[in-house]
């Protein structure tokens, strides 16, 4: 098969577009032809610094396609049928093997590529806001990086639960486009102080809720954005920012930080049930899924480099 994959750790220049052994189906698991590869950004991380499970290495969490060959202890797919998977590595190939449990059915006439951009973002959004986060509707949320996957998938989860939302992203464009998907009230990082505004808008009662992706100085600042009994949800660190946090005003105001991983409950009934929910609303337009731009496979790299330019609103793919 036809992969993306790399040697080291590195910058996207250590992506190479090649050929590589076809994966093999385990008893538990299926494989599938890959049509469409949402970019996480997890696989941007551990390109960056992740050690490498095998040489060649082929990244990626989250791939769409239809299924080519099923494991024999697998009962409930079938060859032919179309899925949007999950895996710890092997999405940016032509072919994936995965386990049929982080393998969900696409509806029929749902267009493959809006699939692919599903499990992990709406997935995390769901269990930021309200597995950990405990959001209520009438309650203030504070969504950081808006613009991006998990930003766009919790700010429409957050509009349908009848909270008031605001978020981040950095420029007026973004902001203004993220209005359509139920933000109320946006803040330019690059031009405002984000802890000023949200105190300012709020009159200086803090957020009821903030939801994180970014790590770094961003999540210090979110710890400073929250109110009384407030709950800051960290996840993921796009920035790759490393620094050490001062928690201990935390008690004063019994607010919470919890850190949230998707793939920890992944396979559970829940979250199993729960993406499946989001597949489907995505299906029939009760949610919206947005598509940035798309690459080839062969061009693994520029994807990779158009994300950390941080011009992207939505989702990036690669198509084989």
């Amino acid at each position: 098969m036809k992969a993306a994959v790399y040697y080291e750790n590195g910058g996207p220049e250590v992506l190479k577009y090649e050929e590589v052994a076809d994966p093999a189906c385990h008893p538990k698991g299926v494989v599938i032809r890959v049509e469409a590869v949402s970019i996480e950004g997890g696989d941007l991380l551990h390109r960056v610094g992740a050690p490498l499970a095998k040489r060649p290495h082929v990244v990626g969490y989250q791939a769409a396609g239809t299924i080519v060959e099923v494991g024999a202890n697998v009962t409930d797919l079938k060859v032919g049928q179309r899925v949007t998977t999950t895996g710890a590595d092997g999405s940016h190939a032509s072919l994936r093997a995965v386990a049929a449990q982080s393998s969900w059915l696409v509806p029929d006439g749902m267009d493959i590529k809006l699939a692919a951009c599903i499990p992990i973002p709406f997935g995390t959004a769901d269990d930021c806001l309200f597995e950990f986060g405990r959001l209520q509707a009438g309650e203030t949320v504070l969504i950081q990086g808006g613009a991006g996957g998990v930003g766009l998938a919790a700010i429409q989860l957050a509009k349908r639960a009848g909270a008031r939302i605001f978020a981040t992203a950095s420029s007026n464009e973004k902001l203004e486009r993220l209005r359509a998907y139920g933000m109320e009230t946006g803040i330019n990082y690059a031009t405002h102080d984000p802890v000023a505004e949200i105190m300012r808008l709020t009159d200086n009662k803090g957020v009821n809720l903030c939801v994180d992706p970014v790590g770094g100085d961003t999540l210090a600042a979110s710890l400073k954005c929250i109110g009384y009994r407030g709950r800051v949800i960290t996840v993921g660190n796009s920035s790759r920012g490393v620094r050490q946090y001062n928690i201990q005003s935390l008690g004063m105001q019994n607010q919470t930080l919890t850190g949230v991983f998707l793939g920890a409950e992944i396979g559970t009934p829940r979250a199993r049930a729960m993406i499946a929910g989001h597949v489907r609303d995505v299906a029939s337009g009760a949610l919206k899924v947005v598509i940035d731009k798309e690459f080839a496979l062969k061009d693994a790299a520029d994807a990779h480099r158009y994300i950390e330019s941080r011009a992207a609103f939505g989702r990036v793919l690669l198509v084989p």
